[in-house]
């Protein structure tokens, strides 16, 4: 079957493709003087409102605009059929109603098959037609049939009665042994005048621009209204950062991802607070205790340097009590840079720690005024920093000592998975009341300021923050043991595989 192009069909596929050359080129270029990029980022809505609208618009556009393009081409394709088929059965009418006589005058026509044709094969003589072609050449010769012997072609121009570039479309068969002999019985039928112009792709295109125009609305006011919690939670948020960190937002009763992040910001304003607090707290206790010492250093000097005949004996006391305050801000000061590196997450190496033998070579010497006793049952594996855990217990055995009457007892053992370390003493205890309140930073006991004056009070709260670091736990309490206080630090046990 063959078909012939209507006019100026040839030419269209030629400038789709001299045009998207021309854009490939152009756009090479473009994208070489980086001009594209540029232009992208220029382009690129900000907010998440507009991405997604204008992302789900152009997808929506591009499917719109396949299914345009698809429907269109269908529908004509469908109409096109339907026309070769009406045309097709009026031949084939034609052709059963000569196989014994002739038309006495034109061939009668109905419906949109308004032109008929007998043509006698090999000479292309017009033998019969209806009225619209009386005089009119052959709409299709011999050679114009494919290898099922029927014609299936277009026809164009006033020689076959349609009007000037006017096309009809032709459909017929090739009869053998009929009244006229041997011909070819034509029908043609013109497309209908919707398919002669763009009335169909605007008709389409201005319904797609609609629905585009619906979906756009539709998207943004939805997300504008799904993202509405999210813009009251950004102004309370600047609003508390103006007034501080007190505030809350309030959350959402959606029970959604917007109600959780209200939720997750409260509980981070919530440490947030508490932070501030502490170091608040923190920077206060830590200028008083700061404080006194340098304001009895000065102190002493403006009296030393306001005598005129100073005693070479109580210049030398003056001296020996100035060492002794500046031991001890060295020692408030490498307390606080010891609290500072473990506030900050501060790593050190490391390794695998007996505590049983690190209890007993550390501690098992020594000597003071208070009997220490050391039970340990076996190897106690952790995996911990050495130094620290040395400082941890030194601070606890410290701390036993000052408060014990006549003994201190350090307990190591595996419980459960995890090392724990009691360190039990004779003295007093901790009121229950007090029990938290001992780790506290520069938080002192008056028992604990009457046995060491010279005291920090950072000594149980960076043992506590060790602990920590290591997760584990430091708790205080009553000794059954000893009847007086007990600390006891738990850190979990060494993996089996690193054994």
């Amino acid at each position: 079957m063959r078909r012939a192009d209507g006019p100026g069909q040839g030419a269209t596929p030629c400038a789709i493709r001299c045009f998207l050359c021309a854009l490939g080129d152009n756009g090479r270029v473009w994208k070489r003087t980086g001009g594209l990029r540029r232009a992208g980022r220029g382009l690129r809505p900000r907010s998440i409102r507009a991405r997604v609208t204008f992302g789900a618009v152009a997808a929506v556009g591009v499917a719109l605009g396949l299914g345009v393009v698809l429907t269109v081409i269908l529908v004509h394709r469908t109409l096109v059929m339907e026309l070769r088929d009406d045309a097709a059965q009026a031949a084939r009418l034609v052709a059963d109603e000569i196989v014994d006589e002739r038309y006495p005058g034109a061939i009668p026509t109905a419906g949109l098959v308004l032109r008929l044709q007998i043509v006698e094969r090999g000479t292309g003589e017009v033998l019969a037609a209806s009225d619209a072609l009386q005089g009119r050449p052959a709409m299709a010769r011999e050679d114009d049939t494919n290898p099922d012997f029927r014609v299936d072609t277009t026809a164009c121009g006033t020689a076959i009665g349609a009007g000037p570039g006017e096309c009809v479309l032709v459909v017929g068969y090739e009869i053998d042994d009929t009244a006229y002999g041997d011909v070819l019985v034509l029908a043609a039928t013109r497309p209908p005048a919707v398919l002669d112009n763009l009335l169909p792709e605007l008709a389409f295109g201005a319904l797609g621009v609609a629905l585009l125009a619906c979906t756009a609305v539709i998207i943004w006011f939805g997300v504008g209204r799904a993202l509405r919690p999210v813009r009251e939670i950004t102004e309370e948020i600047h609003r508390i950062t103006r007034s501080g960190v007190h505030g809350r937002l309030s959350v959402p009763c959606t029970q959604d991802e917007i109600s959780e992040l209200a939720r997750t910001a409260n509980a981070g304003l919530d440490r947030l607070e508490e932070a501030v607090t502490r170091q608040r707290r923190f920077v206060s206790d830590a200028s008083h205790e700061l404080r006194n010492p340098i304001t009895g250093m000065h102190t002493k000097l403006e009296v030393e340097l306001s005598d005129p005949d100073p005693d070479p004996r109580s210049r030398e006391l003056l001296l020996t009590s100035l060492l002794a305050d500046t031991e001890r801000l060295e020692h408030i000061v490498a307390d606080l840079l010891e609290l500072a590196r473990l506030d900050t997450s501060t790593g050190r190496e490391r390794e695998r720690v007996d505590l049983s033998s690190l209890v007993s070579t550390e501690f098992g010497n020594r000597r003071g005024r208070h009997t220490l006793r050391v039970h340990a049952s076996g190897p106690v594996w952790v995996r911990g920093n050495r130094l620290q855990l040395v400082r941890v217990l030194t601070n606890l055995l410290a701390n036993a000592e000052r408060h014990a009457r006549s003994r201190v007892d350090v307990i190591v053992e595996r419980v459960g998975g995890a090392a724990v370390v009691e360190v039990h003493d004779d003295g007093s205890g901790i009121p229950e009341k007090d029990r938290e309140r001992v780790f506290e930073r520069f938080a002192r006991l008056s028992e604990s300021r009457e046995r060491d004056p010279g005291g920090s009070g950072l000594g149980l709260p960076i043992s506590r923050e060790i602990a920590r670091s290591h997760g584990g736990t430091l708790v205080a309490g009553h000794s059954d043991l000893l009847g007086g206080a007990m600390f006891t630090l738990r850190i979990p046990d060494a993996p089996r595989a690193t054994r």
